[in-house]
């Protein structure tokens, strides 16, 4: 019996795997946040003084005064302990698309044969690790290793679970020795200073004195697959890759359209259950769950939060999956197409606005008499229209080439859905004929028993790259494998720039007199709804008449990561200024992250080529033979018992795709071996342009040579195989 076939057996024969907490009552309320120290633990256990000047730091943005350190380290120490932590860690996020951190343990010798637990004040707030080993896009050279992280005190400390004994996780931010920002996290906490600054501006023209810190709030829906490790473990592509280089389409897959929001799997429920509780302890605001549109396809929504814990967050989200998956005799898969043919997967980003209670981006009842939400919801629309290659550019990755542009997620071109209410609206305002927004109203659906579902004022869009959904906007485009961190550094960035437009327009338009406020506000917005008022479609994305239409617009659709980072090299000193000028990011550091993700193309393209070259070459073609073997064997056979003319078709057949499966190993690895010349960029484009449609090339006749070897002889298990065996 193969390995194969030995695996699925052991699946097909496996006893149900129920969650630990089965038949136990679970108390969600008692539960949450109990892995955090938090707002109320910190109040419990630190000084009054010391409390209230770290609530300054967190909620207002303030400077950390160090001399509080020392007692916050004392009072973290002590929780982390009672929680059974034997270690800290200095948890951040470097340039590769992982989370990092560097275990030091509580323990200190006395020097008299024993040791102490310590933690200090210096130890919370500076970590050191290597930087050396991280990309850093020619900010540091590899033998300049100095790094530091500095904590992050307005994302929570929490304790990480292990059977064998618990860590106390400290976000933080990591620079280099020179003050770069060598993370994700740094620029995202100056992108919120910048939009705070800006929104503080507006809000005060609308009559706020003392407007409480203005944050971006964000939740981002994760949309992921389960397979059986077992199977996992035979497909060398998924584990290294990430995504199936090869794989022949299913009989079925999901043209059933019966997966979408179905029955979920005991197996698979389990370990749901297990992985919200986990992340319940650590505060993570887990709302929903099902099963997505296609097969072993599956979303875990949050409630959206600050953007900044939010992204933190994120992190714990995936890393979450990935760990309880194991568990559960199952491998997670983030890619954003692990499979061809049925539907990849995104990271669906909720964006907003808040101050306080406030939630800037919410209409109201009537819209129309909203001048305030008019405001910033046309800074959105100017926002994204003026850079929609940079929107572009930060979900732009090898993985998301294969999903963006195809029916199934937004396409490459950036437009913005608002609804039919708001489309109205800015619509009235562009032509100074103002009556008035449309009703919402209540919905009858002819059921006596059911009583009157109170009607949005427009439907939602779900083939929208950026949509407006009630009071907040949706960023479709972001991949399921990224970090949420560097689309909102840039949607942060753009909409404070926007801000700071408005701001200045009607600050000089009004000259501090109230009054002339909702004049210039209409004028203003008339004004900016003019000029980006292309960038607005409420109707189906996926259609070829939009794309022809959004070419007459003038809207950029940069269809893959090499186009749309050979833009925004070519526009870099526009953007880095963009960057520069709001404190977000220096042109060095702006630079640098052009770089790293290009080189990450690159290299990702190349291990995708040399790894399907090793399967194509060590398993498909020894397979291949195997059967080409078989066919000759039995034709040989048939003539020797009188058959004088056999029919060999298939024979000749197999041995024709063999020969093609032969050519294009060799040509594959003709391209791998020339790299391309120049810049970074031209490497990206060789890649794109010469290495891609080989490995393609590859994938189509060792596709065809599944369907025509017998399964007792192919070496990979099948779509078929992971996408419905559990």
């Amino acid at each position: 019996m193969s390995a194969r076939h030995q695996m699925i057996c052991e699946i097909a024969s496996a006893k149900a795997i129920s969650s630990p907490k089965t038949g136990e009552k679970v108390d969600l309320e008692a539960i949450f946040g109990t892995n955090i120290f938090s707002e109320n633990e910190m109040r419990k256990r630190l000084p009054k003084n010391i409390f209230k000047a770290l609530m300054k730091t967190i909620k207002n943005d303030e400077r950390l005064d160090p001399a509080i350190a020392d007692v916050v380290a004392q009072a973290m120490k002590n929780w982390a302990l009672e929680k059974g932590a034997t270690h800290y860690a200095h948890v951040f996020y470097p340039l590769t698309g992982l989370t990092a951190e560097k275990h030091d343990s509580f323990l200190s010798p006395d020097g008299k044969g024993g040791a102490v637990a310590e933690f200090s004040g210096k130890q919370l707030i500076q970590g050191e690790p290597d930087a050396s080993s991280f990309p850093s896009g020619g900010l540091r050279a590899t033998f300049e290793a100095r790094g530091y992280t500095a904590w992050d005190v307005t994302s929570p400390a929490y304790i990480l679970e292990n059977p064998n004994g618990n860590t106390l996780c400290i976000p933080t931010a990591f620079c280099s020795w020179t003050g770069d920002a060598l993370d994700k996290k740094t620029p995202l906490l100056r992108s919120m200073q910048a939009l705070n600054k800006q929104a503080q501006r507006i809000l005060k023209l609308f009559g706020h004195s003392n407007p409480e810190y203005v944050f971006a709030t964000a939740g981002p829906e994760q949309e992921y697959f389960l397979i059986d490790r077992k199977l996992f473990s035979l497909r060398p592509d998924l584990m290294i890759a990430g995504r199936t280089l090869f794989g022949a389409k299913s009989p079925k897959g999901q043209e059933f359209e019966d997966q979408y929001f179905g029955v979920i799997n005991e197996r698979v429920l389990a370990f749901m259950f297990d992985v919200e509780n986990q992340l319940y302890k650590l505060g993570v605001p887990v709302k929903t769950r099902h099963n997505e549109v296609a097969p072993s396809q599956y979303e875990i929504a949050p409630v959206y939060e600050n953007a900044n814990v939010a992204a933190d967050h994120q992190h714990l989200i995936m890393q979450t999956l990935k760990n309880t998956a194991h568990r559960y005799g199952l491998a997670c898969l983030l890619h954003e197409k692990p499979f061809a043919g049925i539907n990849g997967s995104g990271k669906h980003l909720n964006w907003s606005l808040a101050s306080g209670n406030m939630n800037l981006l919410d209409p109201g009842d009537n819209p129309h008499d909203n001048a305030q939400f008019l405001v910033f919801c046309a800074a959105v629309i100017r926002a994204v229209h003026k850079y929609a290659p940079l929107l572009r550019a930060t979900v732009a990755h090898a993985g998301n080439d294969h999903r963006l542009g195809a029916n199934e997620a937004p396409p490459a071109i950036i437009s913005i859905y608002l609804g039919d209410m708001l489309t109205e609206v800015f619509d009235q305002i562009e032509k100074g004929n103002i009556k008035g927004s449309g009703k919402t109203g209540f919905l009858e659906v002819g059921v006596d028993t059911l009583p009157p579902l109170p009607k949005d004022a427009g439907d939602r869009n779900r083939t929208s790259p950026f949509a407006f959904t009630g009071n907040k906007f949706e960023f479709r485009t972001v991949g399921s494998s990224q970090s949420i961190a560097g689309p909102l550094v840039v949607l942060n960035t753009i909409v404070a720039e926007s801000l700071d437009y408005i701001a200045d327009k009607l600050e000089k338009m009004t000259g501090g007199n109230m009054a002339k406020l909702n004049e210039n506000v209409q004028s203003v917005i008339r004004d900016i709804i003019k000029e980006h008022k292309a960038v607005i479609f409420n109707g189906d994305n996926y259609s070829e008449k939009w794309h022809a239409e959004a070419k007459k617009r003038g809207l950029p659709n940069f269809s893959n990561t090499v186009d749309a980072f050979k833009h925004v090299i070519s526009n870099s000193d526009t953007y880095a200024n963009l960057f520069e000028k709001y404190q977000v990011l220096t042109k060095r550091e702006f630079n640098s992250r052009n770089d790293i993700y290009i080189e990450r193309y690159c290299k990702e393209i190349n291990t995708e080529a040399l790894l399907a070259k090793q399967i194509a070459k060590n398993m498909f073609l020894p397979a291949a033979h195997r059967r080409q073997n078989e066919l000759a064997s039995t034709a040989q056979a048939l003539k020797e018992v009188g058959i004088k003319n056999p029919d060999i078709s298939f024979l000749k057949e197999i041995t024709g795709d063999v020969a093609i499966l032969e050519k294009t190993i060799r040509k594959l690895e003709k391209v791998i071996e020339h790299k391309g010349k120049g810049e970074l960029i031209d490497h990206a484009k060789y890649y794109r342009d010469e290495v891609i449609p080989v490995i393609n090339e590859l994938r189509a006749i060792s596709d065809k040579l599944e369907v025509a070897i017998p399964d007792d002889l192919w070496p990979l298990p099948s779509y078929l195989e992971m996408l419905f065996l559990k």
